[in-house]
């Protein structure tokens, strides 16, 4: 997943949804990052990674709750949460890294 790589080393906040189809938390979070990227344009990229398709990624990051929330800058984790959020607190944790 070598795009993978390089979408996270720039110097733009990547949100990163790491989901599942079969999981309902999930479904909630689809709505949420929605909104969350229409609130933050083009200051941060927003993605969702299935860990079905991508288990190994999953893996490397030490994925074992969905949805795992993570948010990349320069290639380093810089936060991390699990499980469902408000669009507010996810606008507010982009903002600190752009």
């Amino acid at each position: 997943m070598n795009n993978f790589e390089t979408l996270i080393s720039g110097n733009k906040p990547v949100l990163v949804d790491f989901y599942a189809d079969w999981c309902r938390p999930c479904k909630m979070m689809a709505p949420v990052l929605e909104d969350v990227k229409s609130q933050v344009g083009d200051q941060a990229t927003v993605i969702k990674i299935n860990v079905d398709e991508s288990p190994a990624l999953a893996a490397q990051y030490g994925v074992q709750s969905i949805p795992a929330l993570f948010i990349f800058k320069q290639g380093q984790v810089v936060w991390r949460e699990v499980g469902v959020h408000r669009s507010s607190q996810l606008v507010a944790a982009l903002r600190q890294f752009v």
